[in-house]
């Protein structure tokens, strides 16, 4: 057999670059191999070497400069701990000591626990005089890697030295989680009175922080909720008994209300007819409130720079990919004709983007997953966008709020661990609280708190430990009872709309609730695709990309111009989904309750102009610099489309009541004896839902909240179902995955 050659191990550590997941700042280059022994004046001219190359576009961290004038070593080191050199044969043990003498595995390390010198800070915690030092598993396992020295740099590192990440980079979710690890085995470690108090305490942040976030979210949502059902109403008029009342409180129910004065009998001394009058005035109105949303979210700006190959962050379909690949660089060739000379490849632009635009939910879901964005979660975020999230609303325009809840109860989230250390110093650990305020903000967005649960479990979260889901739980549910206390929808309720269905499903339905499926799944998806192809033609016009604020006008206009002249693309989004769900009753006057079998059909062709309506101006809607969630506008054109197939399945119960089909419809029962249409709105509401955003399982458990029908839990999970297949079939990526692909 031939001798081994002896190895000989070159470390070395590559020079930092703009894409490396901590500051540049951290990180000393070091090019000398295992032979060469640094000394502290290497160390520090190395350090503001480094820190004189940094890039300008990526800020250097605060504790670069802490570092460079640390006497200790600030980063781990393993090249200056190992043997000059090793001889290895296939004997040789996997462990062994720095003078090279074998080291065997039964044997437990016998050596003192090493001297730790290093400086006092605010988040390390003073050890009493006669603690603990028993070996430790960080002791341990420093000794067995042959390392007397990675015990005395583990401590500057994890304990008082925060990592502070660039912009655009990753988190290093390994180093935040051994960090944490020894903060907790030093706080654990105090045995006195003092010490058990705070590792209760620590223990304790958690449940303070998530009870913080779900009453603050709650208090939001109240104040949104309040504010745009007030300005919603001012396009068609005012109250006489204050101009702060909405019309529902003006006139108390009430069908005739003197109380309530329309602007067209305010304004009729003009000379001009009252409804031309109330015409002009709503799409007025749909203009200025739009507009003013949009200059709000202007002011977030932000633009990165050319250095980082990025499209856009605020739901942007029709932004410019830039990518190279192949040969091609920025929209250049690789393969060029031998006579044709090389051709300078364009610089790239600097992009920017607005954090307050669209729902937030698809950068949301990218922050959780590791990736650094700087600001987007901060004060002024959360501030512009509540504020501009009311006039967006109230506006008229065919967008939800529940999307952008999910983006403020994370910048509440975010904010809130500024309280504690534990949560402020650590990215891994901030991000199991966003995990769970992005979960409350769709329990306080839906008034369901198991929902949210579940979405945050299934859609934004990355790192989601069983920890995390009860501390979730209870964010949800402090934020339910938050707004049950609060009632902003005046009905002593958590959910937007409640409806309750007398009869049951009967078995030849479950044809029609597939086709639901079906059909929901397969209008999602063409969704996407609709959007993307208006993204990409009308939005990058340089007229309109230029300037956001004329997009937002001409959108307002066309959804006033063509809104107003419709009772249901009329109403606001969450009350038309309402209308369309509910089962009819007596009293009902939303014209969806037909007397007689032959009014069915005017119905039909009332509801299909406005579906055509709604589905366009929600497509021309979606992606414009305003906040603006997708949610509930999808569950409105979807459930449009269900309640026309529920009342032709109605209109064929009528003309055929004889069929073997409907043997099991009662025969003496009224029209909705047998099939409820608005149970077949639901079912597709879901459907188109799950078709656009790619959610299963909280969708079932979210339109079960909204009902509170046992009975018709199995028809929305398997229009769910079958909706996920058909959109996966038609348009692979969802709505948000295709906005940040």
């Amino acid at each position: 057999m031939k001798p081994v050659r002896p190895l000989r191990l070159n470390f070395s550590i590559p020079s930092p670059s703009p894409t490396m997941s901590r500051s540049n700042a951290s990180f000393h280059p070091i090019s000398q191999t295992t032979d060469d022994d640094d000394d502290d004046g290497d160390e520090e001219e190395e350090g503001v070497l480094a820190l004189s190359q940094a890039s300008l576009t990526t800020p250097s961290s605060p504790a670069a400069l802490r570092r460079l004038h640390s006497a200790r070593t600030s980063e781990l080191n393993l090249r200056s701990r190992l043997p000059s050199q090793l001889t290895m044969d296939e004997r040789s043990g996997l462990l062994a000591f720095s003078d090279g003498r074998a080291k065997t595995y039964m044997s437990a390390p016998n050596t003192a626990r090493p001297r730790i010198s290093r400086r006092p800070s605010v988040s390390s915690i003073r050890m009493p005089k006669h603690h603990s030092r028993a070996s430790s598993w960080g002791v341990r396992l420093a000794s067995a890697l042959g390392s007397s020295g990675l015990a005395d740099s583990k401590a500057s590192l994890f304990v008082d030295e925060r990592v502070w990440y660039d912009q655009f980079t990753s988190t290093d979710w390994v180093h935040d989680s051994i960090a944490d690890a020894f903060r907790v085995r030093d706080l654990r470690s105090r045995k006195d009175i003092r010490g058990r108090l705070y590792a209760w305490f620590d223990g304790a942040q958690g449940w303070i922080l998530v009870a913080m976030i779900g009453c603050i979210t709650a208090c939001i949502a109240y104040f949104v909720t309040v504010t745009e059902t007030k300005i919603f109403d001012l396009k068609e008029g005012y109250c006489r008994n204050g101009w702060y009342f909405d019309k529902r409180k003006c006139c108390y129910g009430e069908e005739e209300c003197p109380a309530w004065k329309t602007w067209g009998v305010a304004m009729k001394s003009i000379g001009m007819e009252e409804k031309w009058i109330d015409f002009i005035a709503y799409v007025f109105f749909v203009v200025l409130l739009s507009v003013m949303a949009c200059f709000l979210t202007l002011l977030t700006r932000t633009e990165i720079p050319s250095t980082f190959s990025m499209t856009t962050l605020d739901e942007n379909l029709g932004a410019d990919t830039k990518r190279k690949e192949n040969g091609e660089a920025y929209g250049t060739k690789g393969s060029l004709s031998p006579m044709e000379a090389p051709r300078e490849p364009a610089k790239p632009s600097t992009t920017v983007y607005y954090p307050a635009a669209g729902s937030g939910v698809a950068e949301v879901k990218v922050i959780l997953s590791g990736f650094v964005v700087h600001g987007y979660l901060g004060v002024k975020t959360l501030v512009v966008k509540t504020v501009a999230l009311i006039f967006s609303v109230s506006s008229g325009l065919s967008l939800g709020k529940e999307g952008p809840y999910v983006h403020i109860a994370t910048c509440v989230g975010n904010i809130a661990c500024r309280v504690f250390s534990k949560y402020n110093h650590n990215d891994g650990k901030r991000r199991e609280m966003l995990s769970a305020a992005a979960a409350c903000g769709v329990g306080v967005a839906f008034g369901a708190p198991i929902g949210g649960v579940l979405f945050s479990l299934e859609e934004v979260s990355y790192y989601f430990p069983a920890k995390t889901l009860f501390r979730t739980f209870c964010c949800c549910i402090v934020a339910a009872l938050s707004v049950k206390f609060l009632d902003p929808y005046g009905t002593g309720k958590i959910v937007i709309f409640e409806v309750r269905y007398v009869t049951d499903w009967k078995s030849f339905e479950i044809f029609a609730f597939i086709l639901l499926g079906v059909l929901g799944g397969a209008l999602g998806a063409l969704f996407i695709k609709a959007s993307g192809i208006w993204a990409r033609t009308f939005r990058r016009i340089p007229t309109i990309k230029k300037w956001p604020v004329l997009e937002v006008a001409l959108v307002a206009l066309i959804t006033g111009l063509t809104s107003y002249w419709n009772r249901y693309t009329k109403l606001a989004v969450t009350e038309l989904l309402f209308e369309i769900a509910a089962p009819c009753r007596l009293s009902d006057k939303s014209g969806l309750c037909p007397q007689d079998g032959n009014e069915i059909m005017v119905i039909v062709r009332y509801l299909c102009v406005a579906f055509v309506v709604k589905a366009f101006l929600t497509i021309i809607t979606f992606g414009i610099k305003l906040p603006a969630g997708i949610y509930v506008p999808s569950m409105v054109v979807g459930g449009l489309l269900g309640r026309i197939v529920g009342h032709l399945v109605q209109y064929l119960t009528f003309r055929f009541p004889d069929a073997a089909i409907f043997a099991s419809c009662p025969a003496d029962g009224g029209l909705e004896s047998c099939v409820t249409p608005g149970v077949y709105a639901l079912v597709a509401a879901g459907a188109t839902m799950c078709g656009v955003t790619r959610l299963s399982v909280t969708l079932a458990v979210i339109l079960f909240e909204l009902t509170g029908s046992l009975d018709h839990v199995l028809p929305f999970s398997l229009s769910v179902l079958v909706a996920k297949w058909t959109a996966d079939a038609i348009e692979p990526l969802s709505i948000y995955v295709s906005s940040i692909r």
